[in-house]
């Protein structure tokens, strides 16, 4: 229990602490798609450095699941979100630069409408675990699965 209290907190404290910071926001200073295993054309990954150092990788699926879109969150009629679900193996088909602010991102599963800010990106790659740790009971908490539905 006060370990989870610790990790509550310590997130909260990065978030403070990122939004009152006056330092600018980092940017992108190397993208790189990834595929798996390495020698297909299937895009399951993207990894982002950091001019301020940081370096983070992504899965599709995450990326996929914690979409910018405004249609990615929706809510039940009793307010409760509802997870994206079955994208486990999703892959990404292109990306593409919006301005110099961000990404749009075309997955397989034809979403295409989020756009991953610097700012949003930054922000995934930072707290990764603690935000897939989230999907992951919110996924067994609705009943799903990241797996999609068997065909019949």
């Amino acid at each position: 229990m006060l370990a989870a209290t610790c990790r509550i907190l310590t997130v909260k404290l990065a978030r403070i602490l990122s939004s009152s910071s006056s330092c600018p926001p980092p940017r992108p200073v190397n993208i790189i798609l990834r595929s798996n295993p390495p020698s297909s054309q299937i895009l399951k990954g993207l990894d982002v450095e950091f001019d301020n150092g940081e370096k983070y990788s992504y899965s599709a699926e995450f990326l996929r699941v914690h979409s910018p879109a405004a249609n990615s969150s929706r809510k039940s009629a009793s307010g409760e979100v509802k997870v994206v679900s079955g994208r486990r193996h999703v892959a990404i088909m292109s990306v593409e630069p919006v301005g110099n602010y961000g990404i749009r991102i075309a997955f397989d599963d034809l979403h295409n409408t989020g756009i991953y800010t610097w700012n949003f990106l930054h922000s995934l790659g930072e707290l990764k675990f603690h935000r897939m740790r989230q999907y992951l009971q919110a996924l067994k908490h609705q009943g799903l699965s990241r797996d999609p539905p068997r065909k019949k």
